[in-house]
């Protein structure tokens, strides 16, 4: 099977099956929850991660990425009607509500990622309206003008502090990354000579069409679909920031002897190229390579690079990240060890290696 079609396969099948969910009362909702979760974890065991495209030139990936960015925008609407309508039951609807969550975090968050990186103009936009959608469009700013060039430091409002425990780190993240994000785009028009106000500003978008977006749910399914499209945006949220706080946990750029910071490397973000959720993700887990290579499409990542790995996939290391103290127990002896690594190469002034094997036990 072609590369693109494992993407396609395991980003597609959720969202058919979550409109079919939204439609008829039977339990597609809960085989989307079954497919984003159980389904996942088992495949990830028996399954390699992704090969390197050979194809750096196809169309298809993009294709792709724009086909999911409609599709999320559709199900919207499908999803909101469905919640407030009286034709699913209780347990129908609550498993519909997860697993449009689940999908969101998993495929649609890490499609916008991908799609804000994109050229031209008009794909990356689609992004923007993606993020748009869950009311966090300031992360399309704000993951491209701090996120990339702060990470690792505390100027990034999404790198964790060290030690922080996630349910700490969620409002501070939350409201920081919402500042930073406008404070440089701010500083970018300014030098530009334009105003905070200018229609330049795409903060100006990100909050007028979160707002709208709220009245649309109003409209297409009144204050039960208010509620509901609130419920999945928190959710969505919250694993946005998960995907952050876990993939850049206790690792922090450090001084070089000469005062400045040393430049982003692999060694600065976790990774966890899984058989399974590396397809469902859009190769996310392979963090590194792309802090390395933004621009680089996801179907071109190195899932093989030398890199930090952590010790289960994504999905499971996000669920252990909203228990602290089993957290803390798995990871923290972890970072630390990749810190002194680093900090010992740093002190024997080698040069910063374009890979590195920083695997650390159990």
């Amino acid at each position: 099977m072609p590369v693109i079609a494992r993407y396609a396969l395991a980003t597609l099948t959720p969202l058919l099956l979550l409109i079919l969910g939204s439609l008829f009362a039977l339990p597609f909702g809960l085989a989307a929850l079954i497919w984003l979760t159980l389904l996942a974890a088992f495949l990830d065991q028996v399954l390699a991660p992704p090969a390197h495209d050979p194809d750096n030139q196809s169309p298809w990936p993009d294709h792709l990425s724009l086909v999911l960015a409609l599709g999320h925008l559709a199900l919207i609407p499908l999803v909101l009607t469905a919640l407030a309508g009286p034709v699913l039951d209780f347990g129908q609807k609550l498993a519909l509500l997860f697993a449009t969550a689940s999908f969101f975090g998993q495929v649609s968050h890490p499609n916008a990622h991908e799609l804000i990186h994109r050229r031209p103009r008009w794909l990356s936009g689609f992004g923007g309206l993606v993020y748009i959608s869950v009311l966090y469009g300031h992360h399309a700013s704000a993951h491209r003008l701090v996120h990339h060039r702060y990470v690792g430091t505390d100027q990034d409002p999404n790198t964790p502090l060290p030690s922080e425990g996630f349910w700490d780190y969620v409002p501070r993240a939350w409201k920081g990354e919402f500042e930073a994000g406008l404070m440089a785009e701010n500083d970018r028009l300014s030098r530009r000579g334009k105003h905070a106000w200018s229609p330049s500003n795409p903060y100006i978008y990100w909050v007028t069409g979160g707002i709208l977006m709220l009245f649309a749910a109003v409209y297409i399914a009144g204050l039960p679909g208010l509620l509901a499209f609130l419920t999945l945006a928190a959710l969505t949220h919250l694993q946005i920031l998960l995907s952050d706080y876990i993939q850049h946990y206790g690792l922090q750029r450090l001084e070089r002897p000469d005062g400045r910071l040393e430049p982003v490397a692999p060694h600065h973000s976790w990774n966890a190229p899984k058989g399974f959720s590396s397809y469902l993700m859009m190769n996310a887990p392979s963090h590194s390579e792309h802090h390395m290579h933004p621009d680089r499409p996801y179907n071109q990542l190195d899932t093989g690079a030398r890199v930090p790995i952590l010790p289960y996939s994504v999905p499971i290391m996000a669920m252990l990240a909203t228990l602290p103290p089993v957290w803390h127990r798995v990871m923290d002896k972890r970072a630390l060890r990749v810190m002194q690594a680093a900090e010992a190469r740093l002190h024997d002034r080698s040069p910063e290696p374009e890979t590195t094997r920083i695997n650390p036990a159990s």
